[in-house]
């Protein structure tokens, strides 16, 4: 395809040259939970908007790494702890991302005119053979997509192109009306980079199946020594038939995108005084970028307080209603007078 008639294409889609990539941080730039090495625990851990997931009788982490194919910027580096040498049936490890379903649109997905996808990024690890990527296609009629690529050089960065057609394998579950993506804040579509996967997840390599199939039985086992590392870098997911050269964001544009799934709030101070017994003081503020649905609150570090009722957690910090644009910081005081926390950190998650 010429880059004029990519251009077109892209236009026709209406997915903007400037915003190609569905993937957020691919270039692995925000990392608002952790940067050290962290257990994948099945679910968010370290780098923002990438999932872990671990279901064997053994153990990875992930962290951050300078070793990047361009020299600079940050990998997310995987690290076996604990080895599985033989995976069971219903177990696996893999990476994934959510893609919200409302920034899916301009795939036409549930029509005639679905559009084909390419995947592209780079990845290096000590173990070489056949790995695979999925697509699990949300909504309506759950549909799945393995395909299978290698690594072929031990400890080498290699960059790796995949085509995601909407009738792979001779199916038409995409381009049928079962196969649409709402148009709304939820799960899309989730992209897949597996580890390894038990025979439960097996199906073949480049074809749809609404069956549970995340990866081929060529996949090779990453899980089965703690020597085994695996690099991921420049992830990028585009409408057309060619990759293009990845789409660097500004980091401020990149953070406030993953501020809308995922958000810290550091060095809270509060105080006021109370002229009662359990007296709620409360200041509304707004959160600066909206958040994807309602999000759940945890306390990372309480800080300090005083006269404040069950300081650590329950009547004091940030209070959510149904919002996703704001929230209360409140304190409630255990008796009249002053009432305050101090270096309170506390994470807002909204996540897919």
């Amino acid at each position: 395809m010429s880059k004029a008639a990519e251009l077109a294409a892209l236009i026709g889609s209406g997915q903007a040259q400037g915003n190609k990539n569905f993937v957020i941080n691919g270039d692995m730039q925000c990392w608002q939970r952790a940067t050290a090495a962290t257990a994948a625990n099945g679910g968010y851990a370290t780098v923002d908007r990438f999932g872990m997931g671990e279901g064997t009788d053994g153990a990875y982490t992930t962290e951050r790494s300078s070793d990047t194919p361009i020299g600079t910027g940050y990998s997310l580096k995987a690290q076996v702890t604990t080895a599985d040498t033989s995976i069971a049936a219903a177990q696996y490890a893999y990476i994934w991302q959510e893609i919200e379903a409302q920034n899916l649109q301009p795939l036409q997905y549930g029509t005639s005119s679905a559009k084909t996808l390419t995947l592209s990024f780079w990845v290096k690890s000590n173990k070489t053979g056949t790995y695979t990527i999925d697509i699990q296609k949300r909504d309506a009629t759950i549909y799945f997509i393995p395909i299978e690529y290698t690594i072929s050089s031990a400890n080498t960065w290699e960059k790796k192109t995949i085509t995601i057609t909407p009738t792979a394998g001779g199916t038409s579950f995409i381009t049928a009306s079962a196969g649409a993506i709402a148009n709304d804040n939820g799960q899309g579509i989730q992209l897949g980079f597996g580890l390894a996967w038990g025979s439960n997840y097996h199906g073949t390599s480049n074809t749809w199946s609404a069956n549970t199939h995340y990866g081929t039985s060529n996949q090779v086992n990453w899980m089965d020594s703690t020597s085994n590392n695996f690099y991921l870098a420049q992830v990028q997911l585009e409408i057309g038939d060619t990759a293009t050269p990845f789409e660097h964001e500004d980091f401020g544009t990149t953070l406030r995108k993953c501020k809308r799934y995922f958000q810290i709030h550091d060095d809270m101070h509060f105080r006021g005084y109370a002229t009662g017994t359990n007296q709620r003081i409360e200041q509304y503020f707004a959160l600066g970028t909206t958040m994807r649905a309602d999000p759940s609150r945890a306390v990372i570090t309480a800080g300090s307080s005083s006269n404040v009722r069950s300081a650590a957690t329950t009547y004091s910090g940030l209070t959510l209603g149904s919002r996703t644009g704001g929230a209360v910081l409140s304190i409630e005081a255990a008796g009249a007078g002053l009432a305050y926390i101090e270096d309170r950190k506390e994470s807002l998650d909204a996540e897919l």
